[in-house]
């Protein structure tokens, strides 16, 4: 079900001959866009919690990993129980200078001092992607920046009610990938990848 193809290997193998680590967008969206409510997730898919813990884990160098990138709310809302996310480096972006954060968690001021941080050694030596994970205003940032090469989507073929948004991407990607329809909960939903274009 959640079995990489190996055109998309190749993608990902032929963005880390460039200079910048692969950023890249995943989120999960109904069919408004929306993505949560006071700073929840109204659905709970363990096939799409499963899906994001492995495209975000994933990597084809075993002496890599990926980093997580999130804004604090997106931090806050996760379980303390699974914090920090395992397997991955995690990144908060604050302005909060005092946070308090486990020992390998980072924090940055913006998206930009992160993804410029993380672009030079030491960081660089040792992650792969680069993952933004939320919230909305993060997103915005990141899928208009140039190097926003990929959007992972898990579409929900449903309305909640939401208060947040995913920003509008149609015309910056197109979509190279789409799985067949999943059921789970009554709640139908497939995964899509798209590429910048």
């Amino acid at each position: 079900m959640f079995k990489l193809d190996n055109q998309l290997l190749i993608a990902l193998a032929y963005s880390q001959m460039s200079n910048k680590l692969p950023l890249h967008i995943i989120a999960a969206i109904d069919k408004n866009n929306g993505l949560g409510i006071n700073n929840t997730i109204p659905w709970h898919l363990s096939a799409d919690l499963k899906y994001f813990k492995k495209i975000t884990t994933e990597v084809t160098a075993a002496n890599k990993q990926n980093a997580v990138i999130m804004g604090r709310k997106t931090w806050d809302s996760i379980p303390d129980k699974y914090k920090p996310l395992p397997e991955r480096l995690n990144i908060v972006l604050t302005r909060n200078q005092n946070i308090q954060l486990p020992e390998n968690v980072l924090s940055f001021s913006s998206l930009e001092q992160a993804t410029k941080t993380l672009n030079q050694p030491p960081q660089a030596n040792n992650i792969e992607n680069l993952f933004i994970i939320g919230g909305a205003s993060i997103y915005e940032q990141a899928i208009n920046l140039p190097d926003c090469s990929k959007l992972y989507l898990t579409h929900l073929k449903k309305e909640y009610h939401c208060d947040t948004f995913f920003p509008k991407y149609e015309k910056y990607f197109k979509l190279i990938s789409k799985s067949e329809v999943h059921e789970e909960k009554g709640i139908e939903f497939f995964f899509s990848i798209y590429s910048s274009i």
